[in-house]
């Protein structure tokens, strides 16, 4: 595979030869789809095989991890990847307008979710389900928003966990304006300073909103971790169609550091996320880390991949599974036993049952809730939509009564 370095053009004057040595398009987009592995610089604390693999630099923002921890982040990634499924179905079934699966990048919103702070405030976009579970959200919260009946009802001060955002990037600046108010009030500075998070898809990098974060971000040291999810493809689109570098190295252009962790395993991405907030806490200005994962489902419920990705390349994500290697590392090491992954996968089907009877028995809520909550306080204009609204309603069924 060929090196960043190596794609350049050749300079003025160098001659045939030299034009001729320089990889063709064929060959940069080949160099760029080979980073399926991660690259050099890829961060990883546990292998696919479940093996440990020690970092000087990163061990310490795990030392507090022993196996009941670890156990603690695996029930987590099991809870959440079944309500995933859970919520999947029912969306088959007809309860959900839509869902947008999280399966594959359990790893990544735990580890990163478990490594805020009270203080802290996430941002995510629409995935984030697993982030969502970290910070204390009900996920029958979640589900009132792909009912199409609510939209982020919890108290999103109280959790530090923004609403759902479906626009495009358009979270990070959102997120971006947070940061720089909490710097702005001085909650920066030391071990106590507050951090935001905000969470992006490796789509959401070609949107302008996202380049506009990074900016006002960079020049105004917010303390904001920016986190990229890259499940590799955009929908139907991948990566390569999006960048001509690894993405975690377009902070470098911005001013702040960038940083590349195996987005399947969960010890990794605590450990990059509590050292990046430590970053921003401590007024260090914004870091960007790109969680290099996989979407093992379809974008949505209403995607279908098997239309522009193979089923090898599923295959062998299959073995990369973030969950089955800290099941593993548990194992080898006497961490858990068999009676501990049996009263997990119970845990979890409790858990989904619970979300399932939920939805299935989920109130409607009355046409005037949409006028609920729209200001800090009512106006007369907003009084006259709700009235002109609820009585041509009322029309319909006064009609249906004679």
């Amino acid at each position: 595979m060929s090196s960043p370095e190596q794609w350049t053009h050749p300079e003025p004057g160098a001659g045939p030869a030299a034009e001729a040595a320089q990889p063709s398009p064929e060959q940069v987009i080949a160099g760029l789809r080979a980073t399926s592995e991660g690259g050099e610089e890829l961060t990883q604390l546990l292998t696919p095989e479940g093996e440990r693999v020690h970092s000087s630099q990163f061990d310490p923002y795990i030392a507090d991890i022993d196996d009941e921890a670890l156990r603690g982040l695996y029930r987590d990634m099991v809870l959440v990847r079944r309500a995933d499924r859970e919520a999947n179905a029912m969306q088959r079934q007809g309860q959900l307008g839509i869902w947008v699966p999280l399966l594959g990048q359990e790893a990544a919103q735990i580890g990163s979710g478990r490594a805020m702070r009270k203080g802290d405030m996430a941002f995510p976009s629409y995935r984030e389900h697993g982030v969502a579970y970290t910070r204390g959200v009900d996920l029958k919260e979640v589900l009132g928003i792909f009912r199409c009946t609510d939209h982020s009802s919890w108290d999103y001060k109280e959790h530090g966990f923004h609403p759902y955002c479906i626009v495009i990037g358009n979270q990070v600046l959102n997120a971006t304006g947070y940061a720089m108010g909490q710097k702005f009030d001085g909650k920066v500075g030391d071990d106590n300073g507050e951090a935001t998070v905000t969470y992006f898809g490796d789509g959401a990098t070609s949107q302008g909103d996202v380049h506009e974060g990074f900016v006002w971000a960079a020049v105004y040291d917010a303390p904001l971790v920016f986190f990229c999810q890259n499940n590799q493809w955009a929908i139907s689109e991948p990566t390569e169609r999006q960048s001509r570098l690894p993405l975690y190295q377009r902070a470098r252009g911005y001013g702040f550091p960038g940083i590349r962790v195996d987005g399947n395993d969960v010890l990794a991405c605590l450990a990059v996320t509590r050292w990046a907030l430590e970053e921003c806490r401590h007024g260090n200005g914004p870091v960007l880390i790109e969680a290099f994962t996989y979407r093992m489902d379809a974008h949505t419920t209403t995607d279908d991949p098997t239309r522009y990705r193979l089923s090898d390349e599923l295959e062998e994500w299959k073995l990369k599974d973030p969950i089955e290697r800290v099941r593993a590392y548990l194992a080898r090491n006497g961490g858990a036993d068999h009676e501990f992954f049996d009263q997990v996968q119970a845990d979890a089907d409790a858990f989904a049952a619970d979300l399932r009877d939920y939805c299935f028995n989920m109130p409607e809520p009355p046409p005037e809730r949409i006028f609920s909550n729209v200001y800090a306080e009512n106006s007369p204009v907003l009084d006259a939509q709700r009235e002109e609204f609820l009585s041509y309603l009322d029309g319909f069924a006064a009609a249906g009564e004679h």
